[in-house]
């Protein structure tokens, strides 16, 4: 009330002002009494026009949505005005704090990796990120305070909300049997709900993978595993003669062998996984490589291929020789059990126009069919299974190529057809790759061939 006071006495003395000027113009007109009235009135009116004119200059502001600043005036108006315009100031800052929170609080759900979606109590959408937006197939614009169900129609989803039990997630294809989309949902506020979705495709192929390797793991072994326990009843209960003796001791030799094959593939596979990358410093020679698989090669053969090692010079790759070693040596082996008698193997050593090295494994054997191709790397995997096993593989091998090659930062091509050979190439980058062997002259590559 303190502003009240002053107010009433600068009226009061405007009023008695205006009265003190008519009594004085109306003293020459005989009339002073009228004049003191009439001035009275007249003072009043400016004071009351002097006042409206202050308010509608306020209210002209008020109207203007608080564009600028309020109006300087002196007084009461001039007073009501700095206030109403520092609270309107303070209320602004306030609000823009709150949307700058909203914001950043909204970029954080949106760089999130999972989906989030708000459900109104219609369940019309009224926001969601775009991971959520790409799970179910929406626009975050375009379908916000649209019903979710006459967007997504998936009946389990459906169902779901309609059920209105949200104590487990649920599982179903996503739009376009782009994967499978796992949902879960929690009520908030008033008959809200949050509606969080994870990508899970990824991990149920990973989890079929596994399952699948259990189960080619268990069968792989529980075979040799039955051919042994039979020869060793049969050896148990039956007489049998010497050459009898020799050949199941033969054939159960042939099994445990198969087993141990297939449990050292395992182990190479566990160790790759869990180990870190090869070392970039540690520089094997292409040669000295050559060598030791060239010996293996010509065991295996027996003399009944031509095998050739050529252009290690003096070539290094950085990496793990043992990683190295199993790779090639993988590719080797199979090219001479799926090359006939009187094939070719050839092995050679090139170094691409970029710097980067490659190892080329070519045969003249058996090839293989297009549409076989992408699947090679996969576990256990074999075009021909029973044609695998008389040979001896495990169907870890080249799996256990493509790891290596991964391991050392390359990458492992195929290129076969069927009856006119395969041809595998492990490349490796330029950074891992370095040559001894100076530009001009000097040093002749390692070219021997074998012949059966």
């Amino acid at each position: 009330m303190g502003w009240l006071v002053p107010r009433l006495v600068v009226a009061v003395l405007v009023v008695v002002a205006g009265a003190l000027v008519g009594m004085l113009v109306g003293s020459a007109w005989q009339l002073p009494a009228f004049g003191a009235l009439l001035g009275a009135a007249g003072a009043t009116l400016l004071r009351a026009l002097s006042e409206g004119w202050r308010a509608h200059r306020f209210m002209k502001w008020l109207r203007a949505q608080h564009e600028g600043p309020a109006p300087r005036d002196a007084g009461f108006w001039g007073e009501v005005g700095y206030r109403v315009e520092r609270s309107v100031r303070l209320l602004e800052r306030g609000v823009t704090t709150e949307k700058a929170r909203l914001e950043q609080f909204l970029s954080a759900i949106e760089a999130s990796p999972n989906g989030v979606l708000l459900l109104d109590g219609n369940d019309q959408i009224e926001w969601c990120n775009s991971v959520a937006a790409d799970h179910f197939g929406l626009d975050p614009l375009r379908d916000r305070r649209q019903r979710i169900t006459n967007l997504v129609r998936a009946p389990a989803f459906v169902a779901y909300l309609q059920e209105g039990v949200f104590d487990e997630p649920i599982t179903f294809g996503g739009p376009g049997s782009r994967g499978t989309v796992s949902v879960l949902v929690r009520p908030y506020g008033d008959g809200q709900k949050l509606v969080l979705s994870q990508d899970i495709t990824e991990r149920e192929r990973n989890d079929a993978m596994r399952r699948d390797f259990v189960a080619n793991v268990s069968h792989e072994i529980r075979t040799p595993l039955t051919v042994l326990s039979g020869f060793i009843e049969t050896m148990g209960k039956l007489a049998l003669t010497d050459v009898e003796r020799r050949r199941v001791i033969e054939l159960m030799s042939q099994q445990a062998s198969r087993m141990q094959t297939l449990v050292g593939d395992l182990l190479i596979l566990a160790q790759l996984e869990g180990s870190p990358r090869p070392p970039a410093d540690r520089w094997v020679p292409v040669e000295k490589l050559f060598a030791q698989i060239q010996a293996d090669a010509e065991a295996l053969s027996a003399g009944r291929h031509s095998l050739s090692f050529a252009g290690a010079g003096t070539a290094q790759i950085a990496g793990a020789e043992t990683e190295l070693s199993s790779a090639v040596g993988n590719l080797v082996t199979n090219a001479i059990r799926y090359t006939p008698a009187g094939g070719q193997v050839q092995v050679s050593w090139s170094v691409r126009h970029d710097g980067s090295g490659e190892i080329e494994v070519r045969d003249t054997g058996i090839g293989i069919a297009r549409e076989h191709v992408p699947r090679l790397t996969e576990r256990f995997y074999r075009v021909d299974g029973s044609r695998s096993r008389d040979t001896g593989g495990t169907g870890l091998g080249l799996s256990i190529v493509k790891h290596v090659a991964q391991r050392h930062g390359g990458e492992l091509d195929v290129d076969s057809e069927p009856g006119k050979g395969s041809r595998f190439t492990l490349t490796f980058p330029a950074a891992r790759v370095r040559s001894l062997e100076p530009s001009l002259g000097g040093g002749q590559p390692l070219d021997r061939v074998v012949s059966g």
